[in-house]
C-alpha cells in the first residue's frame, strides 16, 4: 500500500507524519484527566509524551498520579521494537472494571527509561480522556493507544486499511 497523503496541519496542528522515527519522547504539561465509572481517575499535569511517525500521541503518566486503588495488574505482554516489552493493567473504579486499559514499560529501552513504569492508557477502553479540556478522540485499531484532538492531523496508522503502514 503506498504511503498515504499527509493532511497539511492549520495554525497550532501539527501533522502525524512530521513525528520521528525511532519515535520522539518529551516530558509535557498538558492537563490531563481520566474518567472510568464516572469517576475522573486520573489529573495530573505532569506527563511524558510519545510522538511515532503515522500514529497520534501517547501519553505517559506516573502511577502515583492514578487515585489509589485504580490499577491492578493484568495478564497479557506485547513487544515494541523501540521501547522494548510491554506489560498491561487493568484500570478499576467502583463497579467498572477496564481490562487491559493501559500498559506500560519496566524495563524499556535506554533511550526511553524516563517512562519506566509509567501508565498509557487506551482512551478506547475507559469512559473518557481529556487533554488540557479537549476530549480525546480514541485511535482506530484494537492495538493502537493514540490521543486524536485537534491539535493532531492524519491520516492515522490504526484506520481501515493501514496495517501495511
Amino acid at each position: 500500500m503506498p504511503k498515504p497523503k499527509r493532511i497539511p496541519p492549520g495554525p497550532g496542528q501539527e501533522s502525524v507524519w512530521d513525528y520521528p522515527r525511532p519515535p520522539g519522547l518529551e516530558r509535557v504539561t498538558s492537563a490531563i484527566r481520566i474518567v472510568l465509572g464516572g469517576i475522573t481517575i486520573v489529573d495530573t499535569d505532569d506527563s511524558w509524551r510519545v510522538t511515532e511517525t503515522a500514529s497520534p500521541p501517547t501519553y505517559y503518566i506516573d502511577p502515583t498520579a492514578f487515585v489509589p486503588g485504580v490499577v491492578r495488574p493484568a495478564a497479557g505482554r506485547s513487544w515494541c521494537e523501540w521501547k522494548g516489552q510491554a506489560s498491561y493493567v487493568d484500570l478499576v473504579a467502583g463497579k467498572t472494571v477496564a481490562r487491559q486499559a493501559a500498559w506500560y514499560y519496566a524495563s524499556p529501552n535506554p533511550r526511553y527509561k524516563p517512562i519506566a513504569g509509567y501508565l498509557s492508557v487506551y482512551p478506547s477502553r475507559i469512559d473518557a480522556c481529556f487533554l488540557d479540556g479537549e476530549e480525546v478522540r480514541p485511535q482506530d485499531g484494537d492495538f493502537y493507544g493514540g490521543w486524536i484532538t485537534s491539535r493532531v492531523t492524519g491520516p492515522f496508522k490504526g484506520d481501515a486499511g493501514t496495517l501495511g503502514w
